[in-house]
């Protein structure tokens, strides 16, 4: 059953394409969309919790004036009355942001991000905020100060981290696009592992003013949407030079969205990064991951292995870049300007604490587990003595990452991968376990650090477990439109071998319990 011009009768089945053209034509209502997206969230969120902040008034607000602006035949953006969800990382004004933590419960903050000024801008009603871990430390969005969220194919599973509320609300298609942020992997790995698609920009590529920052060499703002031409057309509304961040490139974003559209690889030279596989990697990943390599060689794309040796010590490199920076960034967190206040308590507390003692008791009460680790991880990576032998080494390797990088695209246009070892764990399985979580992201993070684009597109179900497996197209900087011509023809491949789309292949809201409702 279809939805006038091939519309699928639920809006929310829609592309954003498909609701961006259909909206142009005056086919449907921007006010259409963004309350049977909303109905979708009453439906389904409380099982999913994609989302720690709904919108409804301002979201239906801004689609009511963009049906009026066009009524009246006002020049509209592309995506203009095509709803949008954003991680919780982002500053919005008037709406609470927490970036995952209690220290920031409630929080108002009286600007909106760059990336949420573009998205205001394009006319795209903002349904709300999405879980993550705190902070964007985490690779399983367990490690919200809010409750975890739950993977759609699979409510017993995590959808990923550190953006698992973006990756999740796509995916159980409660929005059609959503804002992620990447400083490991976190727009990738979840897209991975909820059979979306998720892209990291160039490091510079999109403006991260008013973005809470993690580790801000790291850090990257980028689309989560369910085609790889809806990321793009998102790619576009929000990437661009922003005078307001310093590492923000001046140059005109990549031909992102043409690419996307054409799709093309042939004569295209694509690198199977052989450290990014093997020993360690589920067999359906490696198997799902083979099956797209072979479809596009027979597309016309030549098929080469490179070697990028430095990549073996990328895990150990970035785990001492990112607490260090995060150790640095996050000590704004002083209970003296803004956020959580916390005063000692307890019969040996003092009568009138000091504000040490009150930034003490804040951030034990504020801060949670993982986010502790990293501090004390950071902290004494930097401590004097140590800087030198722990941070400055780990920068010396990651200049060895870079270089790796550079001495394959000397013989290749793109490189590809598996996105993650395996598919979604369940959640609580590694919890207790750090080093296993982190290996989470062992094939996503030397594209962090070197500040390289990459995308994640769904290659199909594992035949162990029937969920989702990613394949990740990595580009030289400020090539992105590559990833996404990659990933665009894979993309065509699969669904015609498929017959649709992967998330139509199973019915998300599934446990192994039984079926839930779609």
């Amino acid at each position: 059953m279809t939805h006038r011009s091939g519309l699928p009768a639920d809006l929310t089945r829609a592309s954003a394409d498909q609701l961006s053209r259909a909206l142009a034509a005056r086919e449907i209502s921007a006010a259409e969309v963004t309350q049977a997206h909303l109905d979708r969230m009453t439906g389904v969120d409380e099982r999913v919790h994609a989302f720690l902040h709904r919108d409804d008034e301002g979201a239906l607000a801004t689609a009511r004036a963009v049906d009026d602006e066009r009524t009246r035949g006002v020049d509209l953006p592309a995506l203009a009355g095509v709803p949008v969800a954003v991680k919780d990382i982002a500053c919005t004004r008037g709406m609470p942001t927490t970036a995952g933590s209690a220290i920031l419960r409630g929080w108002l903050p009286p600007y909106d991000a760059t990336i949420v000024s573009r998205l205001r801008a394009a006319r795209m009603p903002l349904l709300g905020k999405t879980n993550m871990d705190e902070f964007a430390m985490g690779s399983s969005t367990e490690h919200s100060a809010y409750g975890p969220t739950h993977n759609p194919w699979d409510l017993t599973r995590i959808p990923g981290g550190s953006g698992g509320g973006s990756a999740a609300a796509v995916a159980s298609f409660q929005a059609p696009l959503a804002i992620g942020s990447d400083t490991g992997g976190s727009i990738r790995q979840p897209a991975a592992v909820t059979g979306t698609v998720g892209a990291k920009p160039t490091y510079g590529g999109v403006s991260r003013y008013g973005v809470i920052a993690l580790a801000s060499s790291l850090d990257q703002i980028g689309p989560c949407a369910r085609t790889v031409l809806d990321a793009a057309l998102l790619h576009e509304v929000v990437g661009g030079h922003d005078p307001m961040d310093s590492t923000s490139i001046d140059a005109p974003v990549p031909p992102v969205v043409e690419a996307a559209r054409r799709g093309q690889v042939r004569g295209l030279r694509i690198g199977v990064v052989r450290e990014l596989g093997g020993q360690g990697y589920q067999p359906g990943v490696s198997q799902r991951f083979e099956e797209a390599l072979a479809l596009l060689q027979g597309e016309g794309a030549q098929i080469q292995e490179v070697t990028c040796p430095h990549f073996e010590y990328a895990l150990a490199t970035y785990y001492l870049i990112l607490p260090s920076e995060a150790s640095s960034n996050l000590a704004r967190y002083d209970a003296m300007r803004y956020g959580l206040r916390v005063t000692p308590d307890g019969p040996e507390a003092p009568d009138d604490p000091s504000n040490e003692q009150v930034m003490a008791a804040t951030r034990d009460a504020g801060f949670g587990t993982e986010v502790k680790r990293r501090i004390i991880l950071g902290t004494y990576a930097l401590s004097s003595g140590y800087y030198d032998a722990y941070y400055g080494q780990a920068q010396k390797v990651r200049t060895l990452i870079a270089q790796d990088f550079t001495a394959a695209f000397d013989q290749v246009d793109v490189l590809v991968s598996p996105v993650t070892p395996t598919t979604a764990f369940t959640i609580g399985a590694k919890i207790d376990d750090p080093l296993a979580m982190y290996l989470s992201d062992i094939a996503t993070i030397p594209v962090n650090l070197a500040g390289l684009p990459a995308l994640s597109v769904p290659a199909g179900l594992a035949p162990e477990d029937g969920l989702p497996v990613g394949f990740q197209v990595i580009a030289p900087a400020m090539a992105d439109d590559r990833m996404y011509a990659v990933g665009a023809a894979l993309e065509r491949l699969l669904t015609d071998r498929w017959g649709g789309p992967l998330l139509d292949q199973a019915p998300p809201l599934i446990d192994r319990a039984g079926k839930l409702g779609n």
